[in-house]
């Protein structure tokens, strides 16, 4: 058997909605930055178009803000790009993440390490 390494999911609650962002949420924003498009993005990520909408709509609800640029199709088909916004929550969200996933490894190793043969 391998190191054990600890694994965790993370999202952010408010008061009245039960994640309003978190890791499926950021894995959906950069996806769509990298591939320019919602339907490309949730085809990548393995889940349907209409979850992926109506999880980003829900994050833009929660944290009041536009996180998407969209533009619809046509003979060339639309795009879907990420707000100022929508990039800076990106990024906050992933320095974020990783910090916390510093801290937990941290943890682990001060409390768990030592209990494995």
């Amino acid at each position: 058997m391998g190191k054990l390494r600890p694994r965790f999911k993370l999202w952010l609650n408010t008061k009245d909605a039960q994640g309003a962002f978190g890791d499926g949420k950021w894995r959906l924003l950069k996806a769509i930055e990298a591939e320019g498009s919602l339907k490309a993005a949730s085809e990548l990520l393995g889940i349907s178009y209409r979850k992926a909408w109506g999880d980003l709509k829900k994050a833009e609800k929660c944290l009041n803000t536009d996180l998407l640029d969209k533009h619809r199709g046509g003979s060339m088909g639309g795009c879907t790009s990420l707000t100022e916004h929508g990039k800076k929550w990106v990024k906050a969200y992933t320095r974020f993440r990783s910090d916390v996933e510093k801290a937990v490894e941290k943890a682990c190793h001060r409390y768990i390490e030592g209990l494995v043969k």
